[in-house]
């Protein structure tokens, strides 16, 4: 790697709004701020994947920081 990439996070949530905050960043290609319990992650959305298999439904949020 050429070391301008940076630290790739996967984080779950269950909170609808983190979800739809998280794909919001991803379409506008922004740096986000998202808060998911108790910890806080900046960085760019790479992706927002559903897992409907889970009662209640949970999210993937794919996260890079800068």
């Amino acid at each position: 790697m050429n070391g301008l990439a940076g630290y790739v996070q996967q984080i779950e949530t269950n909170d609808p709004t983190e979800a739809r905050r998280s794909r919001y960043a991803q379409y506008r290609g922004q740096v986000a701020t998202l808060t998911f319990g108790s910890a806080t992650v900046r960085g760019m959305v790479r992706s927002v994947k559903e897992d409907s298999s889970c009662i209640p439904v949970r999210w993937l949020v794919t996260v890079v920081s800068p």
